[in-house]
């Protein structure tokens, strides 16, 4: 056993499992022991003081209560790396931990000293098999870089190539073990004993602890960035650094080296004749794309994670936490946001429950009031200037009070977007995440082909039998704001949407406006043919003067103009995209019905307009209160 391994038997866990770590611990008393002194002394203090202001009232002091927050979170950065891991965990956890700890945990830094180069070159040698010399061209003295789970160096392959090399701290495996089974087992004794608190503690650490292993184990990292890679390569203004496998374990991980600049260093990242808003734009997409079309996403985007580089792309770094989303996550979040949107915030509770923040058997009533008073207010303005970190506070808020347990991706999906949000107001301080994502959502809503998904666009579209045109304006207007729209597969979508069960209403909207127009316009034709023949040869009804007349164009229909309307508005809209769309068109079944339906309306204005406008003379059909056709 050299100066870097873990001691035997923590080596030997590669992945996490709580039974064999209290194995481990169990015949290793006196390292249990130790640790114990060393964390529960200074934690059983703390609460000490925390119990003293809540029974003194204390507590109540915002002063008080907010210094309180900061020595917890302190405590926890000087407890070492799995109480750090926790911190943040538990930064993400509304439904646990009130929105003043939460806010102060929320600012816990993953950093840690450097350990020494002569250990990290001991790791190095012993995990690839040669001396450092003979792996790397060069190696640099000193890391750039330390934080709690290892430390990053800058070298060159012996070809020449700069890479950046990341070792893991010595010893690592015993203390996040050995943390997180003192941990663990703090967490069943408060669930045990402590009545109000809902969550599944044990849950929550046990998760933590798939986690760190997960990022622990740098071949894991190395299958991350591959397949962040692959995912992304079709989007040119994204970089993601090349592994190489030959000289990465499950310690030390050799990456292409990635010059460029933090995306929060305005000025330098201007010198680069970069525009940092634009990029922001890049970034946000790129999120939104992680998160609702891979289901794949970097749950860890800080500032030192993304880069401008000089060529204009964004380049993404440390894939050590990611997560994914189920399909049926992805879907459930974007009609939660249509849900939003429209305001139906019943919908939305019902929402919370398919996402699983909610269990079925939860009362929602006292709920609804809740949401609606979160984001009822907020909505005013409109979703696209919804301030995301302070809906986000007060629905903290809302789920401390009530029954919730968060799913451990929406967790990580609310730190990365947070994350995200913070360094885009440091580009913009006018910023708005939802604001920026909205134009996303519009976009998968009006294209993708998912059956829930064209539910929820129905949602969006109708407000009952009423059809909403301002509705789909605002979608169309906002996903022609991305530069990825299909304006073609868009137009498809729309006929697909037309033809659809929902769309009937749709259809019978363009029936009667077809109807309308059709017999206003023929009216009008007979109206003038009568006014050629001789007096005595016209019908009674065209013997006098109309009252009122109609200028209204053949097939002059709304619904179709508000649709052109609208079209003509997108960026590359031609009208050769809705003529060669023609054949289709008339292959549908759908269209025949309409044409008979048509015939049918035309039939019976027809029969109206032969006995109430031809037959019946003007003064009687006035006197019988027959209103006279337009």
């Amino acid at each position: 056993m050299t100066a870097t391994s873990d001691f035997l038997e923590a080596a030997g866990l590669n992945s996490y499992d709580p039974a064999e770590i209290t194995r481990i611990y169990a015949g290793h008393p006196l390292r249990l022991l130790k640790r114990l002194r060393e964390t529960l002394i200074p934690i059983g203090l703390l609460l000490l003081g925390v119990l003293f202001d809540r029974l003194s009232g204390r507590l109540k002091d915002p002063n008080i209560s907010r210094d309180r927050a900061r020595e917890a979170a302190n405590l926890l950065a000087d407890l070492g790396p799995a109480f750090i891991k926790a911190g943040q965990a538990l930064s993400t956890r509304p439904d646990i931990v009130p929105p003043v700890l939460l806010e102060e945990l929320s600012r816990l830094q993953d950093q840690l000293p450097a350990f020494p180069s002569d250990q990290a070159r001991a790791c190095i040698t012993e995990d690839l098999g040669a001396p450092v010399d003979e792996l790397y061209g060069e190696l640099d003295a000193e890391p750039i870089s330390a934080a709690s789970l290892g430390q990053v160096y800058r070298g060159t392959l012996k070809d020449g190539r700069s890479v950046a090399v990341k070792v893991q701290r010595p010893g690592l495996r015993e203390q996040i073990t050995l943390d997180l089974y003192i941990v663990r087992n703090i967490a069943a004794w408060l669930k045990s004993n402590i009545g109000l608190i809902r969550s599944d503690l044990v849950a929550l650490i046990d998760e933590l602890g798939r986690r760190v292993f997960e990022e622990m184990d740098y071949f894991n990292e190395a299958s991350n960035a591959e397949r962040f890679a692959e995912l992304h390569a079709h989007n040119p203004r994204i970089a993601v650094p090349e592994i190489h496998r030959e000289l990465t374990s499950r310690r030390v991980l050799t990456m292409e080296w990635i010059e460029g600049v933090k995306l929060t260093r305005l000025e330098a990242v201007k010198a680069m004749g970069i525009d940092p808003d634009e990029l922001v734009d890049v970034g946000v997409n790129c999120s939104l794309q992680q998160l609702l079309e891979h289901g794949f996403f970097h749950a860890d985007p800080h500032p030192g994670n993304l880069l401008a580089l000089a060529d204009g792309r964004l380049a993404y770094l440390d894939f050590g936490m990611m997560s994914e989303v189920t399909r049926e996550s992805r879907t459930g979040l974007i009609q939660a946001v249509v849900h939003l949107v429209n305001r139906n915030f019943d919908a939305l509770s019902k929402d919370f429950v398919t996402l699983g923040f909610l269990a079925e058997e939860v009362n929602l009533e006292p709920i609804v009031p809740a949401f609606e008073q979160v984001f009822g207010q907020a909505l005013q303005a409109g979703v696209s200037r919804m301030d995301f970190k302070a809906v986000t506070d007060d629905l903290s808020g809302v789920m401390y009070r009530f029954p919730f347990q968060v799913p451990p991706y929406y967790a990580l999906i609310i730190r990365s977007l947070v994350t995200l949000e913070g360094i885009a107001l440091s580009v913009d301080r006018d910023f708005k995440i939802l604001g920026a994502a909205y134009p996303y959502f519009a976009r998968r809503l009006l294209e993708d082909s998912d059956p829930d998904l064209r539910r929820s666009l129905r949602d969006m579209l109708f407000d009952g039998e009423d059809f909403r045109w301002s509705r789909l304006e605002d979608l169309v207007m906002n996903a022609a704001r991305q530069q990825q729209l299909d304006i073609e597969g868009l137009l498809d979508q729309t006929l697909d949407f037309l033809f659809s069960p929902r769309g009937g209403v749709l259809r019978q909207q363009l029936v009667s406006a077809a109807v309308d127009q059709l017999d206003a316009a023929g009216w009008n034709l007979v109206q003038n043919l009568g006014k050629r023949l001789p007096l005595r040869l016209r019908p009674p009804g065209l013997k006098t003067p109309p009252m009122r007349r109609t200028n209204a164009a053949l097939l002059n229909l709304e619904p179709i103009q508000e649709l052109v309307r609208i079209l003509q508005q997108l960026p590359g809209f031609e009208p050769r995209l809705i003529t060669s769309r023609l054949p289709r068109l008339l292959a549908e079944p759908d269209l025949r019905g309409m044409g008979l339906d048509l015939a049918r309306g035309l039939a019976e204005r027809g029969m109206v307009r032969l006995v109430r406008d031809l037959l019946v003379e003007p003064d009687i059909r006035q006197e019988a209160q027959i209103p006279q056709a337009a």
